[in-house]
């Protein structure tokens, strides 16, 4: 069913940018988080390019088995600052870079093997105890910090909204991560911060409907995961 249900997801995408008028590529990360290598790789075959992995370890395992190098690789959870070295080796986006800490390890990683790493700021919007992310308080300062660093480059923001009862709850979460992606622009060289990643499988459509172009879909796509 994997087929069917990206061109199920692809159009929901589409019908979500129409609603509100946007013409601009969205990019859809399909999430393989405890799902085979043999999904990832169908998947892969309906003309999936972006695959996001919560976990390091098992991102390896998945590239060992199937090194495409025509995927873009997502590191989409949270990143201990002990697998920052495999992460930096192996990703090429990692969206969840939360702390000063964290920052410099990739940073100091990164210079090791010559590289640029591409990197988003994960902001706790919602200020939930129980998500990973920046205080928006503590944001502007992360900016400017990653600003100095020769081997990251920031490319935009990611948040994690609630899984609200009502799915149009989240719509202040989205819009306060809206207004602060905006705010980045002009403290990057131009043309620099290009992403907005917010939006999983249940709330998407209202993600896209509030400015996001980087959505992060699993269950959608692959079915409920196998914990």
């Amino acid at each position: 069913m994997i087929k069917e249900n990206l061109e199920a997801v692809n159009k929901r995408i589409a019908d979500a940018a129409a609603r509100v008028g946007r013409t601009d590529k969205i990019t859809l990360v399909a999430v393989t988080k405890n799902h085979p290598v043999e999904m990832m790789e169908e998947a892969a075959k309906c003309g999936v390019t972006d695959v996001g992995e919560n976990r390091v370890q098992e991102a390896l395992q998945k590239l060992e088995a199937f090194p495409d190098n025509h995927l873009t690789w997502h590191l989409i959870g949270h990143l201990q600052t002990n697998k920052a070295k495999h992460a930096v080796e192996h990703f090429d986006l990692i969206h969840s870079i939360d702390s000063e800490h964290l920052l410099k390890a990739v940073d100091k990683e990164a210079g090791k093997i010559g590289k640029v790493q591409d990197i988003l700021l994960q902001v706790n919007v919602a200020r939930e105890e129980s998500k990973f992310g920046m205080e928006v308080e503590d944001f502007p300062a992360m900016c400017e910090l990653a600003k100095g660093m020769e081997h990251v480059r920031v490319l935009g923001l990611m948040c994690i909204a609630p899984n609200y009862d009502n799915v149009e709850d989240v719509r202040p979460v989205f819009r306060i991560a809206h207004a602060l992606y905006e705010d980045m622009k002009p403290k990057f060289p131009e043309g620099q911060i290009r992403y907005l990643s917010m939006g999983m499988t249940h709330d998407f459509e209202i993600a896209i409907e509030e400015g996001a172009n980087v959505v992060r879909v699993g269950t959608a796509i692959f079915g409920p995961r196998n914990y």
